[in-house]
């Protein structure tokens, strides 16, 4: 499932990025004193460059000039003296600090009756450079030590402020009023059962009356499991813009922190903002990070993780009926969660969403490509059908790999060659030209990939195949694209069989025409063994181990909680040992038998690899129904019995 792409998350105030805070506080002393410094030598820089006529001279030349009587009027301004001489120009100069200018013309041996024949005005010294000098030896040390105080003062509040909400929550709100944000049930495809489940919440937040006076009491918690890529996420979030309430949204591995206590805090302060806002939905993904089972002796009885475990458990069990506020969470391994958090009265209700069928794929398909302009050939039905087990993220990352595909080649429109390319894209990674084979490997890769489309082909058990290519994508040096008619919900024991004779057609192909065998299929033999070992140990396919389950889902014993598989005894191991080996053995002999009997079909099928390198699905049937191998139909599938 899945939905159109959004704008990114509003939920959170954004902050500022780090260091673009503005300026520091020496910065902003620097500038100041900057200021003040402009200010004070501005009143200067007027009077001694600005006015016309002004020379700066030595004193002891107005001192000459005033015996040689040029000087009419002479200004004196703290240490500044002006002249204003009979041809209308000016010059000034500078006497000794705390002397007067009288004084100072005596030492200069100018005579009384000239000094008297010159006007001179003593004015006092102002302005703001004055003010400036005056006052800075003070002011200047008292505004450094204040910024100081200042500083460390704004630099301790922040802390002190982190340290208070050091216990706040994490979590991220999407207000019903956020339309860019908002997400309804029909941006939402697939998951039909799921959307029902959940449509009664949606009700329930609407209208709770109508609940409460029956009598009923709605599911406190809901827990959505599924594979990772179902679209868990969107749900909620779907539930929470039908409704149009506030929907607060947090992953589990945020609420721990290395400090004992922060978890059960954050949950706290969670669960009080969310019934302020009440109705809202709190919907905590991967709830597995603090939810595992308790008491498994990792961390102790005082670990972190279990108080916040215990917090949230706490939390939801406190409800009351009229509080509306429900609790959804995620998850993928629903099998590690503690028992108390999935009992009634917390998480009661439980929601699995499957990957998506055919139909829902192609409902998938369509919503992602709502803003994606599609050629006239583009068949939505066609990639879906090619596309079975892919999960609503899957499909979502084809069609943007098709666009990508697209706009790299020029073109305004998504061809269907582009969507049948990003399949196998998504599947097997990017196509590898640059790695190119010398003869010998690429003769080798193609006998390898055409033992297992021929074997496919044969046996009435195994899927038929699409495509075959020798040209290497990801790790692969080639591959076979084998895909089900339609969607299978279970396996049986005789296709399981078939897989694994399938799975060794690469491997005798090379062996049986070049009496060798390369690593090309160590991935080959590791899925088979798996496979064959599953069947032994927990599908209870084997004859002679009988049907017992030797080991749970994800390789671990039943009941173990969490402890690694292994709880068997050595007689019994050895037996199962003998009895995967009896299993890939017989479908080898099986396997051997389908090429020799086929050899020319065999050798076709490789040579004509090596010719085009790719090979659709037509052009393969031709080559098997030319060497009297008739193709599979999907009627043929639908009749065969069950094993």
């Amino acid at each position: 499932m899945t939905n159109q792409e959004k704008e990114p998350q509003k939920g959170r105030r954004p902050r500022a990025p780090k260091g673009s805070q503005g300026p520091s506080i020496w910065m902003q002393l620097a500038i100041a004193f900057a200021v003040f410094l402009v200010l004070s030598t501005g009143y200067s820089l007027v009077r001694d460059y600005i006015a016309p006529g002004t020379e700066s001279v030595p004193l002891s030349q107005i001192a000459a000039d005033i015996q040689a009587e040029n000087i009419l009027t002479i200004t004196v301004e703290g240490d500044n003296v002006t002249a204003e001489y009979k041809d209308e120009t000016r010059k000034t100069s500078r006497k000794e600090t705390e002397t007067s200018f009288t004084e100072t013309l005596a030492n200069y041996n100018i005579p009384e009756e000239k000094i008297a024949a010159v006007k001179i005005e003593i004015r006092d010294e102002g302005g703001v450079r004055f003010w400036f000098l005056t006052l800075a030896p003070l002011i200047l040390p008292i505004l450094l030590l204040f910024g100081i105080i200042w500083f460390l003062s704004r630099q301790m509040r922040g802390a002190g402020m982190q340290a208070f909400t050091f216990g706040r929550s994490l979590a991220r709100l999407i207000s019903p009023e956020d339309t860019a944000q908002r997400v309804t049930f029909s941006d939402v495809a697939g998951a039909k059962e799921a959307k029902e489940e959940l449509t009664e919440i949606v009700d329930f937040l609407k209208n709770p009356r109508k609940f409460i006076l029956i009598g009923a009491r709605i599911p406190k918690g809901v827990i959505l499991m599924g594979a990772p890529g179902t679209g868990k996420t969107l749900l909620a979030r779907a539930v929470a813009g039908e409704a149009s309430v506030p929907f607060f949204s947090i992953s589990g591995s945020e609420f721990v922190e290395m400090f004992v206590g922060v978890g059960a805090s954050r949950v706290r302060d969670l669960f009080e903002t969310a019934k302020k806002t009440a109705p809202a939905i709190v919907f905590i993904d991967e709830i597995d990070a603090v939810g595992r089972v308790r008491g498994t002796g990792v961390g102790g009885g005082n670990d972190e993780r279990e108080q916040t475990l215990n917090q949230i458990l706490v939390e939801m069990d406190g409800f009351e009926p009229n509080e509306k506020v429900i609790v959804m969470a995620a998850t993928n391994r629903p099998d590690v969660l503690d028992p108390a958090l999935l009992r009634p009265g917390r998480f009661d209700r439980r929601v699995t969403i499957d990957l998506p069928d055919r139909k829902d794929r192609e409902e998938i398909l369509k919503v992602h490509a709502r803003q994606k302009p599609l050629g006239p050939d583009v068949k939505l039905s066609v990639i879906a059908e090619r596309t079975p087990g892919f999960s609503g993220a899957d499909l979502g990352n084809l069609m943007n790999e098709g666009a990508i595909l697209a706009a790299r080649e020029n073109r305004k429109e998504l061809a269907q060659f582009d969507l049948v390319r990003s399949i196998e894209k998504v599947m097997l990674g990017p196509e590898r030209r640059s790695h190119v084979l010398n003869k010998k490997e690429k003769e080798i890769t193609a006998y390898h990939e055409a033992g297992h489309a021929l074997i496919s082909s044969v046996l009435p058990y195994a899927d038929p195949v699409h495509k075959i290519s020798i040209i290497s994508r990801g790790r692969a040096a080639g591959y076979t694209l084998k895909l089900p008619f339609e969607d299978k919900k279970m396996q049986s024991r005789k296709e399981f069989l078939d897989d694994i004779a399938v799975s060794l057609g690469g491997y005798v192909a090379e062996k049986m025409i070049f009496d060798d065998v390369t690593t090309g299929a160590a991935n080959d033999l590791q899925v088979l063994t798996a496979l064959a070992r599953d069947m032994v140990t927990r599908y209870g396919m084997s004859e002679k181990m009988g049907t017992i389950a030797y080991e749970a889902a994800q390789g671990r014993t039943l009941f173990g909680a969490g402890i690694e598989s292994g709880e068997v005894s050595q007689e019994v191991a050895a037996q199962i040992d003998a009895e995967v080996k009896r299993i890939i053995d017989a479908a080898h002999k099986k396997a051997e038998g389908v090429l020799k009997k086929h050899r020319k079909a065999l050798d076709a099928i490789a040579k004509k690899l090596v010719e085009v390198e790719t090979i659709e699905r037509d052009e393969f049937e031709k080559l098997l129904v030319a060497h009297g191998i008739t193709p599979k139909k999907k009627e043929d599938i639908e009749h065969q019995p069950l094993a």
